[in-house]
Protein backbone atom coordinates (compact mmCIF):
# COMPACT_ATOMS: atom_id res chain seq x y z
CA UNK A 1 0.00 0.00 0.00
CA UNK A 2 1.01 3.63 -0.84
CA UNK A 3 0.03 7.36 -0.41
CA UNK A 4 -0.76 8.67 -3.76
CA UNK A 5 -2.24 11.56 -4.80
CA UNK A 6 -4.75 13.25 -7.70
CA UNK A 7 -2.65 13.47 -11.26
CA UNK A 8 0.07 10.44 -9.87
CA UNK A 9 0.58 7.30 -12.46
CA UNK A 10 -0.94 4.12 -11.01
CA UNK A 11 1.35 0.76 -12.04
CA UNK A 12 -1.55 -0.83 -12.64
CA UNK A 13 -2.01 -3.17 -15.17
CA UNK A 14 -3.64 -6.59 -15.73
CA UNK A 15 -5.38 -8.44 -18.44
CA UNK A 16 -8.83 -8.30 -16.47
CA UNK A 17 -8.38 -4.88 -15.30
CA UNK A 18 -11.16 -3.25 -12.89
CA UNK A 19 -10.52 0.24 -11.62
CA UNK A 20 -12.36 0.98 -8.20
CA UNK A 21 -13.10 4.68 -6.58
CA UNK A 22 -10.01 7.19 -7.08
CA UNK A 23 -8.49 5.89 -10.33
CA UNK A 24 -9.10 7.08 -13.86
CA UNK A 25 -7.85 5.65 -17.53
CA UNK A 26 -6.71 7.97 -19.87
CA UNK A 27 -6.28 7.13 -23.88
CA UNK A 28 -3.18 7.50 -24.49
CA UNK A 29 -0.86 9.89 -21.66
CA UNK A 30 1.19 7.41 -20.34
CA UNK A 31 3.64 7.57 -17.38
CA UNK A 32 7.35 8.37 -18.32
CA UNK A 33 8.75 5.20 -15.17
CA UNK A 34 5.91 3.06 -16.22
CA UNK A 35 3.65 1.67 -19.05
CA UNK A 36 0.30 3.00 -17.21
CA UNK A 37 -2.00 5.35 -17.97
CA UNK A 38 -4.06 4.82 -14.75
CA UNK A 39 -4.05 8.18 -12.72
CA UNK A 40 -5.16 9.03 -9.24
CA UNK A 41 -8.15 11.75 -9.05
CA UNK A 42 -8.00 12.26 -5.66
CA UNK A 43 -5.53 12.07 -2.59
CA UNK A 44 -5.81 8.33 -0.25
CA UNK A 45 -4.20 4.49 0.24
CA UNK A 46 -4.07 2.80 -2.92
CA UNK A 47 -5.28 -1.14 -2.81
CA UNK A 48 -5.26 -4.09 -4.86
CA UNK A 49 -6.25 -7.60 -4.77
CA UNK A 50 -4.42 -10.21 -4.02
CA UNK A 51 -3.99 -11.00 -8.10
CA UNK A 52 -3.86 -7.14 -9.07
CA UNK A 53 -6.52 -7.45 -11.35
CA UNK A 54 -8.75 -4.44 -8.93
CA UNK A 55 -7.35 -1.33 -7.73
CA UNK A 56 -8.92 1.52 -5.86
CA UNK A 57 -7.52 4.45 -3.57
CA UNK A 58 -9.23 4.66 -0.70
CA UNK A 59 -9.97 8.05 1.30
CA UNK A 60 -12.17 9.36 4.06
CA UNK A 61 -13.41 12.15 2.16
CA UNK A 62 -16.93 14.09 3.27
CA UNK A 63 -19.13 13.81 0.25
CA UNK A 64 -19.95 10.25 -1.40
CA UNK A 65 -18.85 9.85 -5.16
CA UNK A 66 -20.45 7.23 -7.19
CA UNK A 67 -18.62 4.41 -8.53
CA UNK A 68 -19.64 1.28 -10.60
CA UNK A 69 -20.48 -1.72 -9.18
CA UNK A 70 -20.91 -0.14 -4.99
CA UNK A 71 -23.91 -0.78 -3.21
CA UNK A 72 -25.50 2.25 -1.79
CA UNK A 73 -28.52 3.05 0.27
CA UNK A 74 -30.86 5.44 -0.89
CA UNK A 75 -34.31 7.25 -0.65
CA UNK A 76 -36.87 7.67 -3.33
CA UNK A 77 -37.15 11.22 -3.94
CA UNK A 78 -39.61 11.16 -6.48
CA UNK A 79 -41.29 9.09 -8.97
CA UNK A 80 -40.52 10.28 -12.99
CA UNK A 81 -42.43 8.98 -15.49
CA UNK A 82 -41.06 4.61 -15.57
CA UNK A 83 -38.47 5.21 -12.76
CA UNK A 84 -37.67 6.76 -9.97
CA UNK A 85 -35.07 9.58 -8.88
CA UNK A 86 -33.17 8.35 -5.41
CA UNK A 87 -31.01 10.52 -2.97
CA UNK A 88 -27.91 8.22 -2.22
CA UNK A 89 -25.47 11.80 -0.63
CA UNK A 90 -24.05 12.13 -4.32
CA UNK A 91 -23.79 15.46 -5.97
CA UNK A 92 -26.67 14.63 -8.11
CA UNK A 93 -29.62 12.18 -7.48
CA UNK A 94 -29.64 9.03 -9.16
CA UNK A 95 -32.29 7.03 -11.37
CA UNK A 96 -33.88 3.47 -10.54
CA UNK A 97 -35.72 2.19 -13.12
CA UNK A 98 -38.77 0.52 -12.53
CA UNK A 99 -37.90 -2.31 -13.80
CA UNK A 100 -34.55 -2.74 -12.44
CA UNK A 101 -35.96 -5.56 -9.87
CA UNK A 102 -35.91 -9.21 -9.89
CA UNK A 103 -38.98 -10.34 -11.54
CA UNK A 104 -39.98 -6.84 -12.55
CA UNK A 105 -42.60 -6.46 -15.57
CA UNK A 106 -44.65 -3.89 -17.04
CA UNK A 107 -47.52 -5.57 -15.35
CA UNK A 108 -45.57 -6.19 -12.31
CA UNK A 109 -43.45 -2.97 -10.80
CA UNK A 110 -42.76 -2.16 -7.46
CA UNK A 111 -44.92 0.40 -5.72
CA UNK A 112 -42.20 2.76 -3.87
CA UNK A 113 -43.23 6.21 -2.42
CA UNK A 114 -40.91 9.18 -1.99
CA UNK A 115 -39.57 8.28 1.01
CA UNK A 116 -38.96 4.25 0.70
CA UNK A 117 -35.33 3.17 1.40
CA UNK A 118 -33.81 1.46 -1.31
CA UNK A 119 -30.92 -1.27 -1.08
CA UNK A 120 -28.93 -1.02 -4.39
CA UNK A 121 -25.97 -1.61 -6.55
CA UNK A 122 -24.43 1.59 -9.16
CA UNK A 123 -24.81 -0.22 -12.38
CA UNK A 124 -23.57 3.10 -13.81
CA UNK A 125 -21.30 6.00 -12.87
CA UNK A 126 -20.04 8.95 -15.34
CA UNK A 127 -18.90 12.43 -14.21
CA UNK A 128 -20.93 14.03 -17.09
CA UNK A 129 -24.32 11.55 -16.00
CA UNK A 130 -26.28 11.12 -13.38
CA UNK A 131 -25.57 7.59 -11.73
CA UNK A 132 -28.16 4.80 -12.34
CA UNK A 133 -29.01 1.91 -9.48
CA UNK A 134 -30.39 -1.47 -9.88
CA UNK A 135 -32.09 -3.58 -7.47
CA UNK A 136 -30.72 -7.05 -8.72
CA UNK A 137 -27.08 -9.21 -8.84
CA UNK A 138 -25.57 -8.31 -11.83
CA UNK A 139 -24.56 -12.20 -12.73
CA UNK A 140 -27.67 -13.85 -10.82
CA UNK A 141 -30.12 -11.34 -11.74
CA UNK A 142 -31.83 -12.45 -8.39
CA UNK A 143 -32.40 -9.78 -5.76
CA UNK A 144 -29.79 -11.16 -3.32
CA UNK A 145 -30.78 -8.67 -0.41
CA UNK A 146 -31.20 -5.79 -2.91
CA UNK A 147 -34.76 -3.75 -3.04
CA UNK A 148 -36.80 -2.40 -0.56
CA UNK A 149 -35.64 -2.22 2.87
CA UNK A 150 -39.07 -1.91 5.45
CA UNK A 151 -38.83 -0.76 8.96
CA UNK A 152 -35.61 -0.45 10.55
CA UNK A 153 -33.56 2.73 11.06
CA UNK A 154 -30.87 4.53 9.10
CA UNK A 155 -27.36 5.14 10.10
CA UNK A 156 -25.14 8.00 8.98
CA UNK A 157 -21.84 7.35 9.48
CA UNK A 158 -18.33 8.28 7.86
CA UNK A 159 -17.32 6.59 4.16
CA UNK A 160 -14.42 4.75 6.16
CA UNK A 161 -16.70 3.01 8.52
CA UNK A 162 -18.87 2.07 5.91
CA UNK A 163 -16.09 0.30 4.05
CA UNK A 164 -15.18 -0.97 7.50
CA UNK A 165 -17.98 -2.94 8.20
CA UNK A 166 -18.00 -4.50 4.76
CA UNK A 167 -14.96 -6.20 5.75
CA UNK A 168 -15.86 -9.97 7.10
CA UNK A 169 -13.10 -9.47 9.37
CA UNK A 170 -14.27 -6.32 11.08
CA UNK A 171 -15.77 -6.72 15.30
CA UNK A 172 -18.52 -4.91 15.36
CA UNK A 173 -21.46 -6.55 13.58
CA UNK A 174 -19.98 -9.90 14.11
CA UNK A 175 -19.92 -8.58 18.44
CA UNK A 176 -23.61 -7.12 18.43
CA UNK A 177 -24.85 -9.81 16.30
CA UNK A 178 -23.31 -12.30 19.00
CA UNK A 179 -25.76 -10.15 21.66
CA UNK A 180 -28.87 -10.28 20.23
CA UNK A 181 -30.10 -11.18 16.35
CA UNK A 182 -29.77 -7.86 13.86
CA UNK A 183 -30.36 -7.35 10.36
CA UNK A 184 -28.24 -4.87 8.45
CA UNK A 185 -27.52 -3.70 5.42
CA UNK A 186 -24.17 -1.31 4.51
CA UNK A 187 -24.20 1.43 1.93
CA UNK A 188 -20.05 2.79 1.07
CA UNK A 189 -22.06 6.43 1.41
CA UNK A 190 -22.32 6.72 4.76
CA UNK A 191 -25.30 4.92 5.23
CA UNK A 192 -26.37 2.20 7.37
CA UNK A 193 -29.63 0.05 7.69
CA UNK A 194 -29.99 -1.58 10.76
CA UNK A 195 -32.95 -3.42 12.43
CA UNK A 196 -33.67 -5.41 15.80
CA UNK A 197 -36.61 -7.25 17.28
CA UNK A 198 -36.95 -4.26 19.34
CA UNK A 199 -36.12 -0.38 19.33
CA UNK A 200 -33.74 -0.47 22.31
CA UNK A 201 -31.58 -2.62 20.44
CA UNK A 202 -31.85 -0.97 17.16
CA UNK A 203 -31.11 2.35 19.33
CA UNK A 204 -27.62 0.43 20.55
CA UNK A 205 -26.39 -0.91 17.12
CA UNK A 206 -26.90 2.89 16.02
CA UNK A 207 -24.87 4.31 18.96
CA UNK A 208 -22.35 1.26 19.07
CA UNK A 209 -21.93 2.01 15.08
CA UNK A 210 -21.35 5.95 15.91
CA UNK A 211 -19.19 4.93 18.73
CA UNK A 212 -16.80 2.88 16.82
CA UNK A 213 -16.51 5.40 13.99
CA UNK A 214 -12.96 6.76 13.30
CA UNK A 215 -15.23 10.32 12.63
CA UNK A 216 -16.50 9.62 16.28
CA UNK A 217 -15.33 7.73 19.17
CA UNK A 218 -13.10 5.30 16.91
CA UNK A 219 -13.64 2.71 20.04
CA UNK A 220 -12.03 -0.56 19.90
CA UNK A 221 -13.70 -3.87 19.72
CA UNK A 222 -13.02 -4.23 23.85
CA UNK A 223 -14.60 -1.09 24.43
CA UNK A 224 -17.49 -1.44 22.68
CA UNK A 225 -17.84 -4.12 24.69
CA UNK A 226 -17.79 -2.11 27.96
CA UNK A 227 -20.13 0.31 26.18
CA UNK A 228 -22.75 -2.24 25.34
CA UNK A 229 -22.83 -3.36 29.28
CA UNK A 230 -23.71 0.21 30.69
CA UNK A 231 -26.66 -0.09 27.57
CA UNK A 232 -29.75 -1.15 28.99
CA UNK A 233 -30.33 -4.55 26.45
Amino acid sequence: MSVVFPGDYVPAQHVNLKLGPGLLQTSSIKSENTDSNVIATRAGILNHSANRSKWWIESNSRRYVPAAQELVIGSIIQKVGEGFRVDIGAAHPASLDSLAFEGATKRNKPNLKVGCLVYARVSLAHKDMEPELECFDAQTRKSEGFGELKGGFVVRCSLKMCRDLLDPKHFLLPLLGGRFPLEAAVGVNGRVWVSAKETKQTIAIARCIEAADPDGGSLDAEAVKDFLNTLDI
